[in-house]
């Protein structure tokens, strides 16, 4: 692969990871609400998830999904199902906001799981890879999965960097909300709706 080839890829691999998407506004509201511990947690869950995505690519497993409705659907509702699951634990959060005054604690363990999760139970990232990363690979330059495997970590690098930037930002206005607790409780039902919309989109969604 040209250079010309990696960093025309790794610009449009930073203009995906910063438009507004599922991943990095989950990023963003966890960060907000929690801290950028909270964010910088789930970034590295969601990248992880990454690599599976990546090495499924690679091994061309990944075009089940789009060849296959069967497998396609069922993986979407398990993760519709999952961001709805997200949703009813915000609104219960902000319950507990306004009955304690204080935010429910975050486990590391979990947030790096969830990460995972959610990136793992939507199938419209592993078509997404499926079309993305080959556009950039060269027959001449040898190896094809192992091109893709190369450009799967440069493209985890960068979403890494960008959603890890996002969540330093949001953390910000982390300090500030769990000064007032009815905001916090507030923004945590507004997270379980994006949540529930989130979900309803997925379930909705086609190949």
């Amino acid at each position: 692969m040209t250079p010309e080839t990696l960093l025309t890829f790794a610009l449009a691999s930073f203009l995906l990871s910063l438009a507004p998407g599922p991943d990095n506004l989950f990023v963003l509201m966890q960060s907000a609400l929690h801290g950028a511990r909270s964010g910088l947690l789930i970034t590295l869950g969601l990248c992880t998830g990454l690599v599976v995505h990546t090495s499924l690519v690679a091994a061309g497993i990944a075009g089940i999904f789009l060849v296959n409705a069967l497998a396609f659907t069922v993986l979407k509702f398990c993760g519709a199902a999952y961001l709805l699951y997200l949703a009813v634990g915000a609104w219960r959060a902000g319950t507990v906001v306004l009955q304690t005054g204080a935010p429910v604690p975050q486990d590391a363990l979990a947030l790096y799981r969830r990460g995972i999760l959610m990136n793992l139970s939507n199938p419209k990232v592993a078509i997404f890879f499926l079309a993305f990363l080959p556009q950039f690979t060269r027959v001449e330059a040898g190896n094809i999965p192992f091109q893709i495997m190369i450009l799967g970590a440069l493209f985890m690098i960068i979403a890494w960097l960008t959603f890890s930037t996002i969540a330093l930002l949001a953390a910000h206005l982390s300090g500030w909300l769990r000064e007032r607790p009815p905001v916090l409780a507030n923004m945590q039902r507004v997270a379980a709706g994006v949540f529930a919309l989130l979900a309803l989109r997925l379930a909705l969604s086609s190949r």
